[in-house]
């Protein structure tokens, strides 16, 4: 396979599991277990410490939207950027809410995720061809 190739083959493939890996996880907690269960499962006992509650279902729509929509953004490469800084903000607001409840929990979520994420971003942009953005790209310069 030709460098360029395979340069774009690797950045789709990256781009796209990650994609798959929130847009899943945000389906699942909009569609398949909704946003209210989810907040009584995983966000209620939040409101035993000091954040607000409006702030905790602030943060549980947030994250099952950010990451259906992102995902899914990411997967077809559109508007890439905006969806690598909302995910990278979803990121950090799990892990701080992680943190918070249990001073030493499980990362095996969340390491995986950063780390193809900091990919996404230190990755020269130039590599990533197969995406919706740099179709309307490339026909605006018709």
């Amino acid at each position: 396979m030709e460098t360029t190739t395979a340069r774009a083959a690797g950045l789709f493939f990256i781009r796209a599991l990650l994609g798959i890996i929130f847009l899943m996880q945000g389906f699942g907690k909009m569609f398949t277990i909704g946003v209210t269960n989810v907040y009584s499962m995983f966000f209620k006992d939040f409101e035993k410490t000091f954040l607000p509650t409006w702030l905790i279902w602030a943060t549980a729509y947030y994250t099952s939207y950010v990451e259906m929509i992102c995902g899914f953004l990411l997967i077809i490469g559109l508007f890439k950027k905006y969806a690598l800084y909302l995910l990278a903000i979803d990121l950090l607001v799990v892990s701080f809410g992680h943190g918070l409840m249990q001073p030493i929990w499980d990362l095996q979520h969340v390491i995986p995720r950063a780390i193809l994420l900091a990919a996404l971003f230190l990755l020269p942009k130039e590599w990533d061809k197969w995406n919706i953005d740099t179709f309307f790209k490339k026909r605006a310069n018709h």
